[in-house]
């Protein structure tokens, strides 16, 4: 790798990291001594990229930088590619869209034309079924997510039982054929799973969450965790060697 291909690797490492990153562990990343990262974060300074921290410290990009030209080794793009292939075969058709739209941004704003790359990578995913059709309701979950605001469902469990309550989404699963939504039921009081087919009416609403989404998320994948522990000790126990 030269210098100058080094530069935009430490420039991308920068950008991963939203937190310091410190001069040895940029060094690992890029294979190189922590002298010589030191050198190429001063030549990057030296050059106006907007790099705050220092020695001892760590670094970082300032928030909203913006490095011209996007420059893409043959395996990321490959990687992009096979995923945008991926989501345009869901049947989410907001996030379809957008990652046609995504992959058309990357092939021109790169300083080679991508298209003819784009479409002859030779990878595609391999789906059970064709694109299936939209399931209207996944934008609005989306939607939700992002403002933090309550979802009212009208909603029928394995037995064919139907309850209404209102939901606070954390994640949405995209699995082969169905997706799933993680959300903390109010009228459960804990995290519950639900399957978007057995929503028989959504409704936005108003009501914010009562807790920050990315907090929730935490505690939810606590509880996972501990749960599959507590899974693994019970199954230990149950089969000693």
């Amino acid at each position: 790798m030269d210098k100058t291909e080094r530069l935009f690797a430490v420039m991308d490492a920068l950008r991963r990291h939203r937190r310091p990153v410190t001069a040895a562990a940029l060094a690992e990343e890029q294979n190189v001594s922590v002298r010589t990262l030191y050198r190429d974060v001063q030549t990057l300074i030296g050059l106006g990229a907007p790099i705050e921290g220092e020695a001892g410290v760590g670094y970082m990009l300032k928030p909203g930088f913006f490095l011209p030209p996007l420059m893409f080794s043959a395996e990321e793009l490959e990687a992009l590619v096979l995923g945008a292939r991926w989501v345009q075969a869901q049947p989410d058709d907001g996030l379809a869209g957008a990652a046609q739209n995504a992959l058309a941004k990357i092939a021109t704003a790169s300083p080679e034309d991508l298209r003819d790359k784009i479409n002859d990578t030779g990878l595609w995913p391999v789906l059970v079924a064709s694109k299936r059709p939209p399931v209207a309701i996944l934008g609005q979950i989306r939607l939700a997510m992002r403002q933090e605001k309550a979802l009212h469902i009208a909603y029928e469990d394995e037995g064919g039982r139907t309850s209404e309550r209102s939901i606070w989404p954390i994640q949405l699963a995209y699995y082969e054929g169905k997706q799933i939504i993680v959300a903390w039921c109010c009228m459960r009081e804990a995290f519950r799973n639900f399957r978007t087919d057995r929503i028989a009416v959504l409704t936005p609403i108003e009501e914010r969450y009562g807790r920050r989404r990315l907090a929730m998320v935490k505690e939810w994948r606590a509880e996972q965790e501990r749960e599959w522990a507590e899974w693994a000790a019970a199954r230990a126990a149950a089969n000693p060697e």
